[in-house]
Parts: structure tokens; sequence; C-alpha cells
């Protein structure tokens, strides 16, 4: 399997080689302010293009960047120059937060030369590495999509799998949020999370300086959380986002075949036929 996380240091030593591909996958809350693609126009690793987490989405859904079909993210990577046999690197401008989920969409359709950079664009800026300013077109390439199933759940699923008690749902949304005692950032959701639900927020899993913990402070989340690493494991969030921090995690601990629920809270919580729990 290919590393999850790579450093920067690593990543400077391979800026250069022909198979490497580097994207940007950098995104902000709907609330924040700011432009990520105005971001990476004034400054991002020297040759990363682009991935717009919003815009390589199923258009077709109202809920937020969904998994695209297979045949519409193999055009976007196409365009994005992965091939077959590429060897990608995604980063954000926050450390580790967003790319994660670029890192998990290739792997949920089947490729897995794919790692995240630890620490992010701040990480390698700190460092005083190069950056360029631009916007960056790349020669298309032949990536192929072979849907990995496994690697995502659909809303049936998260059901059947709360119902039997086979799957351990791990929720990495703010504790308050999960508790229901602060607001949703969409509106329309209601505040909660769903019956028998376990809540490890991602950035317990994250440093102050934006890097991965060590696997002995993630592995000591998981179990603070009543997470057991010897069970299946379906990590969601409030839009199937930093839910993949937590599958990124787990790879990191050799558990690299975690699904993520796409859907997440926003769908779970936009249906007045899914049940939701507060307190903790």
């Amino acid at each position: 399997m290919t590393a999850p996380l790579v450093s920067t240091a690593w990543l400077a030593r391979h800026l250069g080689d022909a198979d490497l591909l580097v994207l940007d996958a950098s995104w902000r809350m709907p609330a924040d302010a700011g432009d990520v693609r105005a971001d990476y126009a004034a400054r991002h690793v020297p040759g990363a293009v682009f991935f717009d987490i919003d815009a390589i989405a199923d258009r077709a859904s109202d809920l937020p960047h969904m998994l695209p079909s297979p045949q519409e993210f193999a055009t976007a990577m196409r365009r994005l120059g992965v091939a077959t046999h590429s060897r990608v690197v995604a980063y954000d401008s926050a450390g580790v937060f967003s790319a994660p989920r670029a890192w998990w969409s290739l792997r949920a359709m089947g490729h897995e030369r794919v790692s995240v950079l630890d620490g992010g664009l701040p990480k390698w800026i700190a460092e005083g590495r190069p950056v360029e300013q631009g916007w960056r077109e790349a020669v298309h390439g032949d990536f192929r999509a072979a849907p990995r199933r496994e690697l995502v759940r659909d809303l049936a699923a998260v059901r059947r799998a709360l119902e039997r008690g086979d799957e351990q749902l791990v929720d990495a949304r703010a504790a308050p949020r999960f508790r229901g005692e602060a607001p949703e950032p969409r509106s329309g959701l209601r505040p909660g999370h769903m019956p028998g639900a376990l809540n490890l927020p991602w950035t317990s899993l994250v440093q102050a300086d934006g890097t991965l913990a060590p696997p002995s402070l993630l592995e000591k989340a998981f179990e603070a959380a009543g997470v057991g690493l010897d069970r299946p494991i379906v990590a969601t969030c409030g839009s199937g986002l930093s839910a993949c921090i937590l599958a990124l995690a787990l790879a990191c601990l050799g558990e690299p075949d975690a699904a993520v629920y796409d859907g997440s809270w926003s769908e779970w919580a936009g249906r007045a036929d899914c049940a939701v729990a507060t307190g903790a």
C-alpha cells in the first residue's frame, strides 16, 4: 500500500519525478470568507494543479460535494493530468483538513498511489520551500476509474449498519454539534447525531501545527472515543469531508479500508424519516 501520508521533505525530494502529480485540494466551510481558487492562483506548490472539491462532485445532487459518477470523476482526473501510473500527493491550505477528501475520492475510484502531504501548504511555506503563482493547466492523463464500493456508504447502508450493530459509525464533527448543543453550519439541518454513533472530533487527530498526530496519539484518540480498531468502521461528519480525516488516520494505523458515509449529516439530518439523538 502506498504510504497514506508523506512529509514535506519527501515531496521536496520528489517534485521533479516524472510520475508525480501534486493536487491542491484546499477548501473552506461555506460560511468562511475567502476564495480557495484565488488562493491557489496566488501561491501553490510548484507544479500543483487545483482539485476543486465542490466542482468534482455529483451536480445532480442537492447534497454538498457528493462523489460524482465514475465516468465524471475519470474525466475530471484526466483533465487534471492524473494517469493510471501517477503518484499523487494532495495537500491543502489548512494543514490536514480537506486534502484527505481528495485522497479518499481517488482511492474510492480505484487509484491507490495517492498520499496526503502532512502539514500541507502551511508547513511547506514555513520551511521556506518554493511556491509558484498563476493557474496551471495539466497535460491530460489517462485515468480510468475502478470504483471500490466498499469504501463508500450510502443512506441505506448506514441504516442497516445502525440496525445490525455490525459497523461502528464514528462522527468527526465537533462535540457540541454531535450533542445537539450547537447549530449546524448548513441551514435546515436538525442538531444532534445518528442514534448509536460515536463521536471523535477530527480536531483530536490533528496537531496545532496542522500535521496529523503520530500513531500512538491516534490510537489513544480512537480508544478514548470508544472506537474498536478491530471492528469495521464507517466515518461520517457534516458533509463527508472531515470524515476522510478519520479514514486517513485509520490508514496510518494500518486500517486502510474504513468506509465514509458520503452524504453524512447533510443527508441524514435533512430527512424527516431519519432518527436523531442528542446528548452524549
